[in-house]
């Protein structure tokens, strides 16, 4: 009883404060940029020819770590900021306070759910195109299948978040799914053309 009752309460509050269309887009824009952050490290250690996992996985878990706690805290902000210039609009149009009503218990759900989301899609999404290195470094696969199958999973997360878009908009998935898998492309020839660029080469 108690866990349907919180169920309902907290489907209560994110009807009132509307954050499914704003979580939808937080989930996708940071999930693509820690998919593309990562895979930029990975393209430019190997250019670089760093052979360590353990480098690659200390580098990767920083810009992750970095990405997470920014987006939490700036998104946590943000969002409260917001939330607390519209709940104070209203208060004035009602004449009334509403700090102990649903409304802003609403509005702080609202605000913790959108910054935890922002903050933990880019590092998931990292995490996951980093951790074939994990496996180089327990000795299961070789360095250079590594960096294969990050390239793979760091495609194929930008796919299913095309796909993902897709759905919500209607629209073609297989088109959604290439334009993704495009710009994955294009990242991968940018740090490229940049090593070459520095003095670097491809081995």
């Amino acid at each position: 009883m108690q866990r349907d009752s919180l169920r309902e309460r907290l489907k209560e509050y994110a009807e009132i404060s509307e954050i499914e269309e704003i979580s939808r887009r937080y989930l996708v824009m940071n999930a693509f940029d820690g998919t593309l952050t990562m895979l930029g490290v990975i393209i430019g250690a190997y250019l670089a020819k760093i052979k360590s996992p353990l480098s690659i996985i200390s580098a990767g878990l920083a810009g992750s770590m970095a990405m997470g706690i920014s987006g939490i805290a700036g998104a946590y902000m943000t969002e409260r900021a917001e939330r607390l210039r519209r709940l104070k609009e209203l208060e004035r149009a009602m004449l009334k306070n509403l700090r102990k009503s649903v409304h802003y218990r609403s509005q702080k759900f609202a605000t913790l759910v959108v910054a935890l989301i922002d903050g933990l899609s880019p590092m998931i999404a990292s995490i996951c195109v980093l951790f074939p290195f994990f496996l180089v470094h327990f000795s299961i696969i070789p360095f250079s299948i590594a960096i294969y199958l990050s390239i793979a999973m760091a495609l194929l997360i930008m796919t299913l978040l095309g796909i993902y878009l897709a759905k919500i908009s209607k629209e073609s998935k297989l088109k959604y799914g290439l334009q993704m898998i495009g710009i994955g492309i294009l990242t991968a020839l940018a740090c490229i053309l940049i090593s070459m660029a520095l003095g670097g080469g491809i081995t």
